[in-house]
């Protein structure tokens, strides 16, 4: 065990630890039902309080990485050769093993904010929001999305890969044209029905995956011989399921076969009261088959209809040679406008406040 935190990093202790613990049960160093090194181990070697230790524990366990067991320590629950094995999801009935999602919806995004935004855009660009937008989006919101992700979500990409449009289901169609309708497309059962219904207009075949506690179910997804799977890993409409760590590995290697596309569907991730983004499938894949995408519609407002996606590199020309000739379905404008509030920190400022208050309440539920 060699951890090294550099005090001096821009990066938290607490997220530095997590990062290298993380990437040691991926590799295998820890294996499944291995016992990690206790807390006060931890700190002596690398310097940082036990408090520090417990803090990265405690992502991990969020995300279905390790375990805690009373008295006995921290146990990895992460499968890396096995995750198709059968679990308790696999084998409950459906009702037995869904939670009860429900909505309690989300603060609006502040008006105040909003309406000085609008009116700086207005000042700052003038007949510039009357100019046609470029086909894939306007320069300056593609920049502000692509420094978004990366701070926020660890996603690294380019420009070009960032398409922008009039929301999810608008982009659905897209990569439908851009993916083939030739080609078969899993989805989760249950799942936002909408998803389902843009891919019946346009005449694919469909597949339904079940859902279990984690995640698809493992014998389901083995024997699914789909080309392209969507998924909603953080939380899935309307179960409320989140994929396990365990299970997003799985998706990974599911889709690694036979050129196989992964369509990442990130609602409403931001909202997480995880005191760190979700880990997404785009940011750990090695493949350049994951499609990134993600709306606007519950973090500012649904009037808005901007949604985006982010391709794989290698996807960026045929899209261009396929699609390129659509035009951006959102107005120049409010294109502007997100890119302000995206640029000058009020976008993020919205989304801390919400996550904490979600933090509070989730710890008011639990005393």
């Amino acid at each position: 065990m060699k951890y090294n935190i550099q005090k001096t990093d821009t990066i938290p202790a607490y997220l530095q630890l997590y990062k290298q613990v993380r990437d040691d049960i991926i590799a295998g160093i820890y294996p499944y039902g291995t016992k990690l090194p206790s807390k006060r181990l931890i700190a002596t070697e690398t310097g940082i309080s036990t408090v520090t230790v417990e803090h990265s524990y405690a992502l991990l366990c969020e995300e279905g990485y390790i375990e805690t067991r009373e008295r006995s320590g921290y146990f990895v629950s992460f499968r890396t050769e096995d995750a198709f094995l059968a679990s308790t999801a696999d084998t409950a009935p459906v009702s037995e093993v869904l939670p009860h999602h429900t909505d309690a919806g989300t603060p609006d995004f502040p008006f105040s904010v909003l309406a000085k935004t609008m009116r700086s855009v207005l000042s700052e660009y003038e007949e510039g929001i009357l100019d046609r937008s470029p086909n894939s989006g306007c320069t300056e919101l593609r920049n502000a999305i692509r420094r978004y992700l990366l701070r926020s979500r660890g996603i690294t990409a380019d420009t070009e890969q960032i398409i922008i449009g009039s929301g999810s289901e608008y982009l659905y169609s897209l990569l439908v044209e851009l993916l083939g309708r030739d080609k078969t497309y899993a989805l989760e059962s249950p799942s936002y029905k909408k998803i389902q219904q843009v891919y019946h207009a346009a005449d694919v075949q469909t597949t339904l995956l079940p859902l279990g506690t984690d995640g698809i179910k493992s014998t389901a997804l083995r024997s699914c011989t789909a080309d392209v799977l969507h998924i909603s890993p953080y939380r899935s409409f309307p179960s409320g399921v989140t994929a396990s760590a365990s299970k997003r590995h799985e998706y990974m290697r599911w889709a690694s076969n036979r050129k196989r596309y992964i369509i990442e569907d990130d609602f409403e991730s931001e909202f997480t009261v995880s005191k760190k983004p979700e880990e997404t499938l785009f940011s750990h894949t090695s493949d350049d088959n994951v499609i990134y995408m993600n709306t606007f519609s519950k973090t500012i407002s649904p009037s808005l209809r901007i949604g985006y996606m982010v391709l794989p590199k290698h996807l960026v020309p045929e899209f261009q040679k396929k699609l390129g000739f659509y035009s951006c379905t959102v107005p120049t404008y409010m294109q502007y406008v997100l890119a302000k509030l995206l640029n000058n920190g009020d976008f993020e400022r919205h989304i801390n406040r919400v996550r904490r208050k979600k933090r509070a309440s989730s710890r008011s539920n639990e005393d």
